[in-house]
């Protein structure tokens, strides 16, 4: 069961032999911090399990660190003498890494055995002090997944957890938004001090289900690093009762810190915020359903086809006259609860009709973008489909004929080759757009004599 959690940050600067003096610049994230973890060690748990940013980190796993122990200091930050040795606590990660296998959830501690800890686990560790070695450690990183899939990772932790009779505490380690002052490290953007406002009220509220709803493209402007730690900490405390206290809220260096403790009550069915979600998107998806054209009904054809039947559609007979008579290439793009699935498209035409390519670039998809794994069934009720027909391409002689809004880029060198789609969220520049494009296709943007096409789209949705 879960005694206790808490969200804290993981400023190196709150050491007091890291700061030297500059840490009482954050005096009261210190004294928070010190109290969220006094209550955590005076929960007595059997178990504490550290979500952490700054573990091992992959884009589509979760790494659980293994072994029976683990160890680390500060001297990257000038603290040679701030040294830890915690114990693992094997048979919970066992557990856990069991029910992700279950539950399809990629993660557990397959790929290495990382003995080293990271600061965002030593951070919290120091304000444990001489708690520290009363405990055992579960200490998971943050992936590149789907928000939801990271709160499905607590649900299986606490479901572990219960199994197996142990008291746990969750500790979400997490900064909040990095770019809040011009003069801080990152510089300032708006979306910095709005995520901080934002997540605050969240977490002050205890609205957990309101964590999945946050775009992944503001996330990632306000530079966060956090979100997904806390979102794991949800999910083990799906269903239950808890009752927050936000104990501060700081920004002095333009980076956020935010301490919020969580007293657990008894269960609450009330709380099943991943099942209001997957309903609320279900519904969404389903609306959008219902507006898709013929092109995007083809193709949702076309991939529900593949992945219930592994069978390629047969182009329909009743189609528009131009699905059947044009020639063009197309991109079928996939996202779901937010996130980019899938993308796969054909520059400049390869089959019979423009219907032709439509159906076999969807199967593609959904099954054989590298990125991604193949499409589920279980995700077809989710998935949110758009299809880019192509026009003409046409070179252009540098990135000041370019508007991402509404063309998209080609890049090539030599034999390489790179696309990027017009319109895309957080795509904002031709700059970028070409940076983007020629990482695609392998090429330093820096390199002479790069090629430059542009072309425009028909988007349909």
């Amino acid at each position: 069961m879960i005694v206790k959690a808490v969200m804290v940050p993981h400023p190196p600067i709150a050491v007091r032999e890291v700061g030297r003096g500059e840490e009482k610049k954050i005096q009261k994230t210190l004294d928070a911090y010190e109290q969220a973890m006094q209550e955590v060690a005076d929960a007595a748990p059997d178990t504490i399990i550290i979500s952490s940013p700054h573990a091992t980190m992959y884009r589509d796993y979760f790494q659980i660190s293994s072994g029976d122990q683990a160890y680390g200091d500060l001297a990257q930050f000038n603290a040679v003498g701030v040294r830890f040795e915690i114990a693992y606590d094997e048979e919970l990660t066992r557990r856990i890494t069991e029910l992700l296998s279950k539950d399809g959830i990629p993660g557990g501690t397959e790929y290495e055995r990382d003995r080293m800890l990271d600061h965002g686990t030593m951070v919290p560790l120091y304000f444990l002090r001489n708690n520290v070695k009363r405990f055992r450690y579960v200490r998971i990183g943050l992936s590149g997944l789907p928000l939801d899939m990271h709160y499905q990772l607590g649900q299986a932790a606490a479901q572990a957890a219960e199994q197996l009779g142990r008291r746990i505490a969750w500790v979400a380690s997490g900064d909040l938004a990095h770019c809040q002052k011009q003069d801080g490290p990152y510089g300032y953007q708006p979306e910095g001090p709005e995520y901080d406002a934002r997540i605050m009220d969240t977490m002050g509220r205890g609205a957990f289900g309101e964590l999945l709803e946050y775009d992944e493209n503001f996330c990632q402007k306000a530079m966060e690093c956090g979100h997904r730690s806390f979102v794991m900490m949800a999910g083990a405390l799906d269903r239950t009762d808890v009752t927050p206290h936000v104990l501060s809220h700081e920004n002095t260096f333009g980076v956020g810190y935010g301490v919020v403790v969580y007293d657990i009550g008894g269960p609450d069915a009330k709380r099943n915020f991943l099942d209001q979600y997957e309903q609320k998107e279900a519904d969404k998806a389903s609306r959008l359903a219902e507006k898709e054209d013929a092109y995007v009904c083809l193709a949702r054809q076309s991939l529900t086809s593949w992945v219930r039947d592994r069978r390629i559609l047969k182009t329909p007979e009743d189609l528009p006259e131009a699905l059947l008579k044009t020639r063009a290439g197309a991109f079928v793009s996939l996202h779901e609860h937010g996130s980019l699935r899938g993308c796969i498209g054909t520059i400049a035409a390869t089959r019979r009709s423009l219907a032709e390519e439509i159906i076999h670039n969807a199967v593609s998809a959904c099954s054989r973008d590298p990125r991604f794994e193949p499409v589920e069934a279980k995700e077809l009720p989710f998935l949110e489909i758009s299809v880019d027909v192509l026009g003409d391409a046409e070179p252009i002689a540098s990135a000041e004929e370019l508007d991402p809004r509404r063309y998209g880029v080609i890049v090539r060198k030599d034999q390489r080759q790179g696309l990027l789609l017009p319109d895309l969220d957080g795509v904002d520049t031709a700059d970028q757009q070409i940076r983007i494009a020629c990482s695609k296709a392998g090429i330093d943007p820096e390199e002479t004599g790069i090629e430059l096409s542009r072309f425009e789209v028909v988007r349909h949705v």
